[in-house]
C-alpha cells in the first residue's frame, strides 16, 4: 500500500463498482454510499471521493482525470529539479568567474 492510501486499489475499485451497480436500489446516491461504505468498513467521504474520481475518469463528470493529474505532478517534479539544477549552475558560474578573474588577488 502507498502512503496516504489505507485501502488497497482492488477494494476501492470494488466499492465504486458496488455503488454504481446498486445505486438504483437506494433513494439517493448518498444512501448507497453510506450503506456500502459501512458494509466494507470504510469512510463515507472516502468512498464518495472515489466515486466522483471514477466518474471523471470515465468522462461522465467534468474535471481532471487521474492520468492528467499524474502527468501534471510529474511535470511539476521535473520543473523543480530543473530549477534546482539551474540554480546550481548559476552558483558554479559565479564561483568560477571569481576564481578565473585576473583582477582580483588570490588568497
Amino acid at each position: 500500500m502507498q502512503r496516504g492510501q489505507p485501502y488497497p486499489r482492488e477494494l476501492r475499485e470494488r466499492a465504486v463498482r458496488m455503488v454504481r451497480e446498486h445505486r438504483s436500489e437506494y433513494p439517493s446516491e448518498w444512501a448507497a454510499i453510506e450503506s456500502i461504505s459501512s458494509k466494507l468498513g470504510m469512510g463515507t467521504e472516502a468512498l464518495r471521493r472515489w466515486v466522483r474520481r471514477a466518474e471523471v475518469d470515465a468522462g461522465e463528470r467534468a474535471g481532471m482525470t487521474s492520468s492528467e493529474r499524474a502527468r501534471i505532478r510529474e511535470l511539476e517534479r521535473e520543473n523543480r529539479e530543473l530549477r534546482r539544477a539551474n540554480e546550481i549552475l548559476k552558483e558554479a558560474a559565479v564561483f568560477f568567474a571569481r576564481e578565473l578573474d585576473p583582477r582580483e588577488p588570490t588568497s
